[in-house]
């Protein structure tokens, strides 16, 4: 993964996101799908951009897998803003799933009646659950799922009870990942496919957040009385205790940082937030920074070079 942020945005995605621009002004709520273990990295700020102020449920998918305690402060958080509901799905989705269509009525008053029509626009970032979502809202198997990124590849609308249509999007990216750190927290809850990652930087970050933030999970996990300080001491000392052991009784780093990320995937490890309202305030205040720096340099390089073409007719007369 480089160091300069991830980019990766298949051709669908680019078309899925000029589609939306073009009926977004026809929706009348924005469902976004986050999942509950990574919030901030799993908001797609392309919805923002594009959503021009609609209201906008925001689902905290996977929440059995993550610490529910961080779920409501995230919930509380989100819903500072105008017109942001936050609602928490985990496993037994079925039985709350009415309160997705309760929430569009109430957001949109206006449209509730014998003859109207709730137009509501499902997004997510990919492999956060949106499909099985939308799969129980409607009742039936609507969405293709799978545990790989990028399965919806198309538009499709579902027409839902309560005079809701549903219009289904496929899971996208933005075309640029700049903060460092969402990039790995998204490779480690795996929204980004295993090809993009270099598994060990994701193991080491992931590893390094958990002593800190939940080091009695990873002593009881790895069977580990004192954690080391840091996160590759960590990946070393699990290695060793799990097995991970290759010719010339090295520590296969790599394997063991395969079942780091492969446990916390599955919930194995125990139920984990891997971000917090504050880490998300901070990283926006890096980003912008970054971001400023860019352009400040962007417009050096412009300034130089309009220097040199005027030095350059200068001594040409």
């Amino acid at each position: 993964m480089s160091r300069a942020g991830i980019q990766w945005f298949p051709g669908h995605m680019n078309k899925a996101r000029n589609e939306i621009k073009e009926i977004m002004p026809q929706m009348d709520v924005i469902i976004e799908v986050l999942d509950a273990r990574i919030p901030y990295s799993s908001e797609n700020p392309m919805v923002a951009t594009l959503r021009e102020g609609k209201p906008v449920i925001k689902i905290l998918n996977k929440a059995d897998l993550a610490d529910p305690k961080m779920t409501q402060i995230w919930k509380d958080y989100f819903e500072q803003e105008n017109g942001v509901k936050a609602i928490a799905f985990g496993n037994d989705k079925a039985a709350e799933v009415h309160r997705i269509n309760e929430l569009c009525k109430k957001l949109v008053p206006h449209k509730v009646g014998a003859d109207k029509q709730i137009k509501a626009m499902i997004m997510g970032i990919p492999n956060v659950g949106k499909s099985t979502l939308i799969n129980v809202l409607a009742g039936r198997i609507v969405a293709k799922t799978g545990n790989e990124p990028a399965v919806t590849k198309a538009q499709q609308r579902i027409k839902l009870e309560d005079g809701i249509m549903l219009y289904d999007t496929p899971g996208m990216l933005w075309p640029k990942v700049e903060n460092e750190n969402s990039g790995y927290r998204l490779g480690a809850t795996g929204a980004i496919r295993d090809t993009a990652l270099e598994y060990e930087e994701v193991a080491s970050y992931t590893a390094e957040y958990l002593i800190k933030a939940y080091p009695e999970l990873l002593k009881t996990r790895y069977k580990i009385d004192e954690l080391p300080e840091s996160d590759w001491e960590f990946v070393e000392l699990a290695g060793k205790k799990r097995g991970c052991i290759r010719g010339g009784n090295q520590i296969d780093t790599y394997k063991m940082s395969e079942i780091l990320i492969n446990e916390l995937r599955d919930g194995i490890i125990g139920r984990i937030t891997m971000e917090t309202p504050q880490m998300r305030e901070e990283e926006e205040i890096m980003v912008a920074g970054l971001r400023a720096a860019a352009a400040a340099k962007k417009q050096a390089k412009e300034d130089e070079k309009l220097q040199r073409r005027a030095r350059a007719r200068k001594n040409r007369r």
